[in-house]
């Protein structure tokens, strides 16, 4: 039965009126987007299909945070000076790279960072070592407890953590707690009830305020932090979930890596921290910031996000592929390289550098895996080896350039780490921490197998397709 004159016109206004919004929208998109592959992506995506183009881009296409840029420009600020006076206290513990002058001013400018000396920095890879150590922190903490995590499960590890905290909290100690909401979508209202009760101060991480934090799906705090008393800090890849300690039956054994920081840099960690938290809250907590010598490594810490001014993190990445002369060993769960990047990693190989990416062999993000075989036969015809890991699930983000440069942090090998995501990085110019992570990688490559031109290279032709409509997705995965 056809539809009246009067609802046919209806509907004609309704698509002309949606259709007037998605071109406005596809102009903010082509204005603000940052990258013109991602523009011209949007604009399209938006005009010609304006019914699904919206509503995706509602979640996925903001890209400023106003707010949280504001902040950060604002002289006055608390967390400003916060910042000014930790340079100042971090002076006389300032390392200058002489072999890597050229290295270490790039670095330093990018990030805001300073190189400091005087710090004792420790390597954990697996989940019970780096739990037990960050529990005995913990434990031991005498005044407050700064912790940041992209995950929270209230399964056994994540009530372990919660029972310690409330411990902690009636002993008298000041807890500020930052979970994603993205990342923590599962945590019951019971775990969070259970800790504001006792007086933790546990906040959720949102790109906006109010209702809308839940759901923007960019701009997530991808960060893993523990600070105690501004003394001892973590960091790395491990997050508050059993599947963590290798108690998942799909994934196996969890492959990472976290480091636990003591001396002048874990006074960066908190920095980040201070930052986030009072983006959120508004809040300045009231931290130690006195430095103390601790050992005799060198290291940076380096907070990047989408409120940066450049885009730190992918420019990081490529600055450290750019020094490689050696070799340059990178492990991540994923692999969808911005432009640049993927253009710096085959720069690097066509150089001699022994350049090996190291990735997972079981897929938690089939769009993600998908797309990563787009990326990959690009590397490969310049020389770079791809390497799957066998031995359950590898999650770790873990960068060693030639003998004397090693990085551990939260940043994925991905668009969505280097331009959308809050994430921290440590580096650490050390030729004996370098050869710790040595150790470690050459033993991962032992439990890798290869992956051959002929694997990343021959699909079926749905397969195909597939991976060229996920590459297409790749400024947002």
């Amino acid at each position: 039965m056809p539809l009246p004159v009067e609802n046919i016109s209806l509907v004609g206004w309704l698509f002309a009126v949606v259709e007037v919004i998605a071109i406005i929208t596809a102009i903010h998109a082509i204005l603000n987007t940052r990258t013109s592959q991602g523009a011209i992506a949007w604009a399209f995506f938006l005009v010609t299909m304006p019914f699904l183009g919206l509503p995706l881009y509602a979640l996925l296409g903001r890209h400023k945070l106003k707010r949280h840029v504001q902040s950060r420009r604002d002289g006055s600020s608390e967390i400003h000076q916060s910042t000014v006076q930790l340079e100042t206290r971090l002076q006389p513990f300032r390392q200058s790279l002489v072999e890597r002058s050229e290295f270490g001013k790039a670095i330093e400018n990018l990030s805001g960072a300073m190189f400091t000396a005087g710090n004792t920095i420790t390597v954990f890879d697996s989940g019970e070592e780096t739990f037990k150590a960050l529990f005995a922190a913990i434990d031991q903490a005498q005044d407050y407890l700064l912790l940041a995590f992209y995950i929270v499960n209230d399964d056994e590890l994540g009530d372990a953590l919660k029972e310690r905290l409330i411990r902690r909290r009636r002993d008298g100690v000041r807890i500020y707690f930052l979970y994603d909401s993205i990342g923590s979508y599962r945590l019951s209202r019971a775990y969070k009830h259970e800790l504001l009760e006792a007086g933790v101060k546990f906040q959720e991480f949102g790109s906006y305020h109010f209702f809308r934090n839940r759901y923007v799906l960019n701009f997530r705090n991808h960060r893993k932090i523990c600070v105690a008393d501004g003394r001892v800090g973590f960091t790395g890849g491990y997050n508050v979930s059993n599947e963590y300690l290798g108690e998942s039956k799909r994934y196996g054994v969890w492959r990472d890596t976290h480091i636990r920081l003591s001396g002048p840099s874990v006074l960066g960690l908190q920095a980040a921290f201070l930052e986030d938290w009072s983006w959120v809250t508004g809040e300045a907590p009231d931290l130690n910031w006195t430095v103390e010598e601790e050992g005799d490594k060198t290291a940076m810490v380096i907070p990047t996000g989408p409120a940066d001014t450049l885009d730190t993190c992918s420019l990081f990445f490529m600055q450290m592929l750019q020094a490689a002369k050696q070799r340059a060993w990178i492990t991540s769960p994923y692999f969808v390289p911005s432009e640049a990047v993927l253009e710096t990693l085959k720069l690097a190989a066509l150089r001699g550098v022994d350049v090996r990416v190291m990735l997972p062999g079981i897929a938690d993000k089939r769009t993600v895996w998908y797309a990563a075989y787009a990326y990959i036969q690009e590397a490969q015809a310049a020389g770079v080896t791809f390497y799957r890991y066998q031995r359950g699930f590898l999650h770790q983000k873990v960068i060693l350039v030639d003998d004397d440069l090693a990085v551990v942090g939260t940043a994925n090998l991905d668009n969505r780490s280097f331009r959308l995501n809050f994430e921290l990085s440590v580096l650490v110019p050390d030729r004996t921490f370098a050869e710790r992570i040595e150790e470690m990688l050459t033993r991962d490559f032992v439990e890798c197998r290869r992956i051959s031109r002929a694997e990343a290279t021959t699909h079926s032709f749905p397969v195909r397709i597939v991976i060229a409509c996920a590459r297409l997705l790749s400024p947002i995965l």
